[in-house]
């Protein structure tokens, strides 16, 4: 049984989409939703340095459409279907849920909803590897911090504001490790709430489908049947925590066999290496890796 995965913000790095390139028809595709998220995504995932592809306007759009073009390139037809935070778009443009322009245009509102929300006060994130769980998530609730994601395999992000964090570094869970991420805010908290309602009204407006395959939800690691539901879902998980474990059980569950990561992979399969042991994987970085994973298909 095969998943493919869609990584979210931070998988991204300077010149990423390069190799992409020479393959037929990718540069027009890349172009065509260029016009879509009114970025040049091409020159983006290209020639920008680390600092403009961070920038949370640029880098949601950019891993969204590198996702659906790798996926393209690849030509599986999967059994289940997940995404990452902002990689649940490129998941549900796959499960038919949206439009590949659908999700783009959405993804570009909520981009700019959530780098505006996060210009209003200054936040951030720290990943917290190791530790025991039950002790890690009792620090970050005293610190008055929310577990922003779990995703399973010793690894939970703590997001607040700025001297939260702080006190949290000053007081870390024991045999925790405590790493700052370079993110402009503290993504799926109560700070991104504006940011909701911006997705909300953009939203009203799509006609969604239900999924063609098994397609999964960050909420609690659901397999969700109604389109109408998971386009509900994406907007509150804007502010609502990523259960990356979740996920990973009911893929358990299911009895997946074979994971394959979308562009740019990497982050994904590594946790699927510690936390669904037995499953092979598969993560798609430069074109040469699509041999690869088709060899795993078959």
């Amino acid at each position: 049984m095969l998943v493919l995965v869609a990584p979210g913000q931070g998988a991204q790095s300077p010149g990423f989409l390069t190799p992409w390139l020479e393959l037929p028809g990718l540069a027009d595709r890349l172009g065509a939703w260029s016009d879509v998220v009114e970025l040049d995504l091409i020159a983006y995932g290209t020639t920008a340095g680390a600092d403009e592809i961070r920038d949370t306007a640029v880098a949601q759009p950019l891993l969204v459409a590198a996702a659906l073009a790798a996926a393209e390139a690849l030509g599986a037809t999967p059994d289940v279907l997940a995404g990452h935070s902002v990689g649940e778009f490129a998941a549900a443009a796959l499960a038919g849920v949206l439009t590949p322009e659908q999700a783009l245009g959405l993804v570009r509102e909520r981009a700019q909803a959530m780098a505006r929300a996060a210009a209003t006060t200054e936040t951030g994130m720290t990943a917290v590897l190791g530790g025991v769980e039950e002790d890690v998530l009792a620090a970050i609730e005293k610190h008055g911090l929310t577990p922003a994601n779990i995703n399973g395999a010793g690894q939970i992000v703590a997001g607040g504001t700025l001297e939260q964090l702080a006190a949290f570094k000053d007081d870390a869970p024991a045999r925790a490790r405590l790493i700052p991420l370079k993110v402009a805010g503290a993504f799926h908290t109560d700070h991104m709430a504006s940011a909701v309602e911006s997705l909300r009204a953009a939203a009203a407006a799509v006609e969604p489908a239900d999924p063609s395959v098994t397609l999964l939800s960050n909420a609690d690691g659901q397999a969700v049947a109604s389109g109408a539901e998971f386009l509900q879902r994406l907007i509150r998980q804007v502010s609502n925590p990523v259960r990356w474990d979740s996920c990973m059980e009911t893929m358990a569950a299911l009895g997946v066999t074979d994971m394959i990561e979308l562009l740019p992979g990497g982050t994904l399969t590594g946790l699927a290496k510690r936390g669904l042991r037995g499953v092979r994987t598969a993560a798609l970085k430069t074109p040469d890796d699509l041999d690869a994973a088709r060899e795993l298909i078959q």
